[in-house]
């Protein structure tokens, strides 16, 4: 490595926290806050959708969306994220994090927009519509994992590199809580407004027609924090560490740094690209070299987020179960359409506050005391050891007088999930490999995670559903039942442990050394092992 880029790289590892480092975690982080609200608020509102669009006449219950509907409408944003991530991922790295970071925004921006005005004659045209847009929204939130993380990992120093990145993911966690707000608020002020008999007294009335505004407004409401944040993300220089290796810039690196962090960079003007010698780090993603020294690397982050998230995103199968069991949500004949939306996100955003947002917190505050790689494998383990406690007395959990304890357990599978690999699975492929390749590799990373995601979302949905066909879920079939998937879910959490033994612990050392930039050797580096000591 040259001697100017190593200067440039060294006085951002060594450099102090600064008020800049919690600017751009907000920058970062409320592009993560407004993914998070736009990917989870549409399950606050499904139910309403089924209710507005899909009534029977004569039905004894509420309208509901049909399964391929549901699916779509859920689903279609996860195949935009996963593909978004691929793409944005890859081009991070083409053209620099700054240049395609408010391409992402300004598509998030437009197609929450877009996605509240959905239009059409019929219920089935206003879903396709629905379903376009959000599979764009999704598109643009994809390229918010990659870049965010890498932005981040590239700007923080080393010693607190871990709690940076943790902290621009929690803002997930409050973006999950402020869905629920917002939806507790809108369907408040509706009900105040259009008072609504319960279905079982007055099946149209309980559906009034201004219903329809209040899950667009939900859903628009998705595009303000992104829209507060584009200026700032505008003013961001590109990252040094982009600038100094990709560009092969290390005196616009050192500059650009310079304004928004108090170091003291020195830097001539010479190319470094003229240092004498091959580059022996110029290998690509598809070569030999990439797959000797990261190919294990990248199969264990891409492995470990999979996994996780087909065990995290299942999780919300089993919600109705806790709603309805601790009366939080009673039978849907029994309220108007507009008591349901507010009793749901009510619900959820009780979940979000016990469960959710702390787990990110203990992650941003022990990752850089304990480490990413125990913090991962422990949280596998605990997720699979309360999934199990679910499993093994899952009769005993759903009588009558037993579901505090069901609860707990429930909400401790969400705690180290969160305190665990749904933390560490963002921040590891953000520091592990070499900064040219960093973003694409982090998007492929993410993008296996999403797989996971509509796995564990969609497929677990049927395969969840009672193995009696009387029991089942309207227009679904019989199933393996809870009780067996979450035997499966828990197989998958021990084998999410087998997998986070390939990354190696990124824990206190500067980027370059993880990814071996600032090796002049094309051996692996020494200290790039897969066990912490």
């Amino acid at each position: 490595m040259a001697r100017e880029q190593l200067e440039v790289l060294s006085a951002l590892d060594a450099a102090k926290t600064q008020w800049y480092h919690f600017t751009a975690i907000v920058i970062a982080g409320m592009g993560f806050f407004t993914d998070a609200y736009d990917l989870f608020c549409i399950s606050l509102v499904t139910k309403l959708l089924g209710r507005v669009y899909y009534y029977r006449a004569g039905s004894l219950d509420p309208g509901s969306l049909p399964p391929n509907v549901a699916a779509a409408v859920n689903g279609v944003a996860f195949c935009g994220t996963l593909s978004g991530q691929l793409f944005f991922g890859w081009l991070g790295d083409r053209m620099g994090r700054k240049k395609v970071y408010g391409m992402t925004l300004m598509c998030m921006v437009l197609c929450s927009l877009a996605s509240g005005l959905s239009f059409g004659s019929t219920p089935s045209s206003v879903m396709a519509t629905l379903c376009f847009f959000r599979f764009w929204l999704g598109f643009g939130i994809g390229g918010d994992y990659p870049l965010s993380a890498t932005i981040m990992s590239e700007y923080a120093n080393k010693k607190t590199r871990g709690a940076f990145i943790a902290a621009v993911f929690a803002m997930q966690g409050f973006g999950i809580l402020t869905g629920g707000v917002v939806t507790l608020i809108v369907s408040a002020a509706f009900r105040a407004a259009f008072d609504a008999p319960a279905y079982q007294d007055g099946a149209v009335a309980s559906t009034p027609p201004q219903a329809d505004y209040v899950w667009r407004i939900i859903l628009m409401f998705g595009a303000i924090p992104a829209l507060l944040t584009y200026y700032w993300r505008m003013k961001m220089p590109e990252t040094a560490r982009y600038t100094a290796l990709v560009a092969k810039n290390a005196k616009q690196a050192a500059a650009d740094m310079s304004k928004v962090l108090q170091v003291d960079i020195a830097a001539d003007s010479k190319d470094p690209a003229d240092d004498g010698g091959p580059d022996r780090n110029s290998f690509g993603l598809f070569s030999s070299e990439f797959l000797h020294r990261h190919g294990l690397h990248l199969l264990g982050t891409a492995t470990c987020w999979f996994l996780l998230d087909i065990a995290f995103y299942s999780q919300n199968l089993f919600q109705k179960d806790i709603f309805t069991a601790i009366n939080w949500i009673p039978k849907a004949k029994t309220m108007s359409a507009l008591e349901e939306v507010h009793r749901i996100a009510r619900a959820q955003t009780l979940i979000a506050l016990c469960g959710t947002v702390p787990g990110y917190w203990f992650t941003v505050a022990l990752i850089d005391r304990i480490g990413r790689f125990w913090i991962q494998l422990g949280g596998f383990f605990f997720m699979a050891v309360f999934m199990l406690g679910l499993a093994f007395p899952y009769h005993h959990w759903t009588t009558p007088g037993n579901h505090i304890g069901f609860v707990v357990l429930y909400g401790l599978t969400f705690f180290f999930a969160n305190f665990g690999p749904n933390s560490t699975t963002f921040i590891v492929p953000a520091e592990i490999f070499p900064a040219r390749l960093r973003s694409t590799c982090h998007g492929i990373s993410a993008a296996a995670g999403k797989l996971g995601a509509i796995i564990g979302s969609f497929g677990f949905l049927y395969l969840a559903q009672n193995q009696d066909q009387k029991l089942v879920d309207h227009g679904y079939k019989a199933g393996i039942g809870v009780r067996n998937s979450l035997f499966i879910l828990a197989a998958c959490n021990f084998l999410g442990m087998g997998f986070t033994f390939l990354a190696p612990e990124s824990n206190g050392i500067s980027l370059e050394e993880l990814s071996g930039e600032n090796d002049d050797e094309t051996t692996a580096p020494a200290h790039a092992r897969t066990v912490p000591v």
